[in-house]
């Protein structure tokens, strides 16, 4: 009979936000799937040829996206599957994956980080994309971890 392990909702959430992550990635390489912003859409122009402009469209006409932010989404994606491996770097992977994706989402709803510095969309649909998947990795890198082993987060003494 096998056993399953205490710590294997954090391996979980590491595998399917990296198969998720994975699959939009790739996704956004396929021109079928990618439409062109309408005209008046709220998408952020920048003029002239750029990295930001190259593979620029809305992935399944909802979320913006370009060449650069596929790459990243399968370098997330890969990373989750490979965290997916051992459970403490599963757990790091989900604690990594909330700081940043959070920060995304914040960073998406101010003016001047709506393309991440001119690199990569993270308006729109992303904003609360990127909020849920980081509420995700947060409750199965930070919460989830202490319910299981009854530890209480103490902070360090001064």
């Amino acid at each position: 009979m096998m056993r399953l392990e205490n710590n294997m909702g954090e391996r979980y959430c590491a595998l399917g936000l990296g198969l998720i992550f994975t699959l939009i990635g790739v996704a956004g390489f396929i021109p079928s799937l990618l439409s062109l912003p309408s005209t008046g859409s709220a998408a952020v122009a920048i003029n002239g040829p750029s990295w930001y402009s190259l593979g620029y469209g809305y992935l399944f006409g909802l979320f913006p996206t370009n060449f650069i932010h596929n790459i990243v989404h399968c370098l997330v994606g890969v990373s989750g599957i490979a965290a997916y491996t051992d459970a403490r770097f599963a757990r790091i992977y989900c604690r990594i994956f909330a700081y940043a994706y959070a920060l995304l989402a914040i960073l998406g709803l101010l003016p001047f980080g709506k393309t991440l510095f001119g690199l990569m969309p993270i308006f729109g649909n992303n904003v609360w994309f990127n909020a849920i998947t980081a509420a995700v990795a947060a409750y199965f890198g930070f919460i989830k971890p202490t319910a299981q082993t009854g530890d209480v987060a103490v902070p360090p003494k001064s």
